[in-house]
């Protein structure tokens, strides 16, 4: 049982209790990927006001909110960058999270790329090894 053990969940429960804005980056259209059944389940919470970032989908909608392009494009200070990525391409939206003053970035599992974890981890709060759906059924 030990190895379904999140290390950092009472960590990642608490800074989702205590936030507000959520920017969901990586979001796609397709119901069976996890960026769109995390979000939906986000959503249902309804604790949250949740933004959608995604360049290649930006205007268009999912789950009913409107696909921004970038983080910046969010018109309101953000409290958990929610990452759905490869983690080859992480190193860029921590830079953005950083320099929009987002409160925390958290890599949804599979998207952890320790050598970036290790660079940023004293510059932004980072969550791994939770999945904020998972987290949210606990609020």
């Amino acid at each position: 049982m030990e190895r379904f053990h999140h290390p950092h969940s009472d960590d990642a429960l608490e800074v989702l209790k205590d936030a507000q804005v959520v920017a969901v980056v990586g979001i796609s259209p397709d119901p069976e990927r996890p960026s769109y059944y995390v979000s939906e389940r986000l959503i249902s919470k309804g604790k949250h006001r949740v933004y959608f970032i995604n360049p290649k989908y930006a205007g268009q909608e999912i789950l009913g909110v409107k696909v921004l392009p970038s983080l910046s494009d969010v018109p309101e200070k953000i409290d958990i960058v929610n990452v759905f990525r490869n983690p080859a391409h992480i190193e860029p939206i921590l830079e953005e999270a950083i320099k929009i003053g987002a409160r925390c970035v958290w890599l949804q599992p599979g998207c952890e790329n320790h050598e970036v974890i290790e660079r940023y981890k004293d510059k932004i709060k980072i969550v791994w090894n939770a999945c904020i759906g998972v987290e949210a059924g606990y609020l």
